[in-house]
């Protein structure tokens, strides 16, 4: 028998839309206790890559998965130090309306979700079957998270709640049934949901009403990257290394030029003598913004 082989992981072509960005800023990787925490806008930062026509895509339409640009805005990245970005599927925080059954298939439990309580931006999602292989995860009284725990959306379809006439008083009499359209209500099931079957009274939890709890897509995997902003780069320290350079006797300017020949750095450079004229110091000080160009490189060598 032929055993075939079989890829399971497959290139992202998420939209910045779910996609959650959490940026951590410490002036020097010695700092751990100044930092600085905060969010940012995905559309802002991260740009999608889009087929063109050498790659055998739609051009200019379809997404090209698993290439992303993300941007550095000098407004986020503007200080020197050490940048840590997060970049995790986007967080839906609500509330679980209610946990029951359907009215026609009793055994079929799941959490009921008020789409109400959704912020706007998420709205969206909350569709049939469009929160399929979400995860669920829930907070404790306290607002604390229940750590390594978690339960997977299986199906999720407009309800609506109905009274059944139940014998056994010791039920719940409302239930839910699924609707096409017109409903706040969202039932959802979970996975696992059903008890085993060497114990059926153990029943998975799977929330309570009123629990607040974090509903996350899993089209990618949370991912973090490192930028450090340093004052100086592989270029820049090449100038100073072989760059051309310049001093003038007259006034003692030493000018530092890049690689197009615009003047990148200059220097006042002098000496200090004690009053017998004996040498005790060579200085070499930053001119900053005291720009003489009168030093461009190619008034001189011309």
């Amino acid at each position: 028998m032929a055993l075939g082989t079989y890829g399971t992981k497959r290139i992202a072509d998420v939209s910045p839309e779910d996609v959650e960005i959490i940026k951590l800023y410490t002036p020097s990787r010695d700092v751990t206790n100044d930092y600085q925490l905060k969010t940012l806008n995905p559309t802002s930062v991260l740009e999608p890559f889009y087929h063109n026509d050498s790659t055998n895509g739609n051009s200019g339409i379809e997404i090209l998965g698993g290439l992303y640009n993300l941007k550095l805005p000098s407004s986020e990245f503007g200080e020197r130090g050490i940048y840590t970005l997060q970049i995790r599927p986007a967080q839906i925080r609500t509330t679980i309306t209610d946990c029951g059954v359907l009215s026609a298939l009793p055994n079929v439990k799941g959490i009921v979700i008020d789409i109400s309580n959704v912020l706007d931006q998420f709205r969206s999602k909350f569709v049939k079957q469009g929160l399929v292989g979400y995860r669920v995860e829930y907070l404790n009284t306290d607002g604390t998270k229940t750590q390594n725990f978690f339960r997977i959306i299986t199906s999720s379809f407009y309800c609506e709640p109905v009274i059944s006439n139940l014998t056994n008083t010791s039920q719940k009499s409302i239930r839910y049934r699924y609707v096409e359209s017109g409903s706040n209500l969202m039932f959802c099931t979970l996975s696992p949901s059903s008890s085993p079957s060497n114990k059926p009274n153990a029943t998975p939890f799977i929330g309570q009403p009123n629990q607040n709890i974090i509903i996350t897509n899993t089209n990618f995997n949370p991912i973090t990257i490192d930028v450090e902003i340093a004052e100086h780069d592989i270029d820049t320290l090449a100038i100073a290394l072989y760059g051309n350079q310049t001093k003038s006797i007259e006034d003692g300017v030493y000018t530092l030029y890049n690689k197009d020949l615009n003047i990148y750095k200059q220097y006042n450079l002098y000496e200090i003598r004690d009053e017998f004229n004996n040498l005790l110091f060579e200085v070499r000080q930053n001119r900053e913004d005291n720009i003489d160009f009168s030093k461009n490189f190619t008034n001189i060598t011309e």
